[in-house]
C-alpha cells in the first residue's frame, strides 16, 4: 500500500468507538445478547452502554428487543443484516489499512 492510499477516514465512525466496537464483535459472535451480558463484555456502565446501543441502533446496525421475562425487563440485541454488512465491511477497511 502507498501512502496515498492510506486513508483511517474510510473506518466506519459508527462501529470505531471501543465500546461500540466491543458491541458489534461480541454481537457478530452470537446469535443474541442481553444487555446484562454485553455490560460485562464490554466493562461498561449502565447509562455508558445504553448511549452506544442507541447510537448502533439508530445506524440500523442492531435490533434492540425490550421484553419482561416475569416482572424483570429483559433488553436483548442482535445485529441486524445491514449491521452484519457494516460489520464486516468495517473488518475489510482495517485489514486493507494493515496491508492484510
Amino acid at each position: 500500500m502507498s501512502e496515498g492510499d492510506f486513508n483511517a477516514a474510510n473506518l466506519d465512525e459508527v462501529i470505531h468507538g471501543k465500546i461500540r466496537l466491543g458491541i458489534m464483535a461480541y454481537l457478530s459472535a452470537v446469535s443474541e445478547a442481553s444487555f446484562t451480558e454485553l455490560k460485562a463484555r464490554t466493562e461498561a456502565t449502565d447509562g455508558n452502554l445504553s448511549v452506544h446501543m442507541r447510537k448502533l441502533e439508530e445506524a440500523g446496525y442492531i435490533a434492540v428487543d425490550k421484553a419482561f421475562v416475569g416482572r424483570r425487563p429483559r433488553t436483548t440485541l442482535k445485529l441486524t443484516d445491514t449491521g452484519r454488512k457494516a460489520w464486516l465491511a468495517y473488518l475489510d477497511e482495517l485489514k486493507r489499512l494493515t496491508g492484510g
